[in-house]
């Protein structure tokens, strides 16, 4: 389906597939799988997402305003198994064009303490993805 390694144009990947083109996680109604950007840009908005020394790929979750909850797209990623989602990964490479990082698996999640887009701390969740073929 996707090739690891290969470039897309992200606005063609929701022509194809459906989900919501904002935003970084993305639930393609009717699909077994649930699409995931992650993009440096989304560092300033606190969204801080990269690869843990144990291999691990810590994607935080979405949500700008308030304390994140497990809801919507974040629900869809703990309970991915459960429904028989694959989580594909995506990184930005340059504006509107994504490079496919592989199928993940959620390990687990934890808290952590950061700011919103107002500047106001909150909780907020970060997944913890492993490769699929791991």
């Amino acid at each position: 389906m996707f090739v690891k390694g290969q470039e897309y144009k992200r606005q063609e990947l929701h022509y194809k597939y459906g989900g919501q083109v904002q935003g970084g996680i993305s639930t393609p109604r009717g699909q077994p799988f649930i699409l995931l950007f992650t993009s440096e840009q989304g560092e300033q908005f606190g969204y801080k997402d990269g690869w843990s020394s144990n291999g691990a790929f810590f994607y935080t979750g979405e949500g700008q305003e308030g304390d994140m909850e497990l809801v919507r797209g974040n629900k869809a990623i703990v309970t991915h198994a459960d429904t028989g989602k694959d989580l594909h990964l995506f990184q930005q490479t340059r504006k509107g064009y994504v490079r496919y990082v592989g199928q993940m698996v959620c390990k687990g999640y934890h808290w952590r303490q950061g700011a919103d887009v107002r500047g106001k701390q909150r909780q907020i969740v970060v997944f913890e993805l492993s490769p699929a073929e791991s």
